[in-house]
């Protein structure tokens, strides 16, 4: 019958243990999802102290990065939240598997 090491007791392998080197890898679908909210509540907090402060609107600024966006209805809200949320996943899609390539060839 074989015995199985308690807590206590040091296991029995032979030979010197090899150190292990992780490479520490970026979930590409959390990332994304994490950006990707990020900058859309970054839009809402934009669009509220536009709101609140119109004479320091940054609304003009949007206009080149949110193509289709135009101050202020439902509609051109609702495009604006969906690009900036869309913009989280294209950096998390480019530098997410660029990081872990680079992790990798580099640890």
């Amino acid at each position: 019958m074989r015995e199985t090491a308690t807590a206590f007791e040091p296991h029995s392998h032979s030979g010197t243990p090899l150190p292990v080197r992780s490479v520490s890898r970026v979930p590409v679908a959390a990332l994304g999802m994490s950006l990707g909210t990020f900058l859309a509540l970054t839009f809402v907090l934009c669009v509220l102290f536009d709101l609140w402060f119109p004479a320091l609107a940054m609304s003009p600024v949007w206009a080149p990065l949110l193509p289709g966006f135009t101050w202020i209805s439902w509609t051109s809200f609702l495009l604006g939240l969906i690009e900036a949320f869309a913009y989280g996943w294209y950096v998390a899609l480019i530098f997410g598997p660029l990081y872990n390539f680079f992790a990798a060839k580099f640890r």
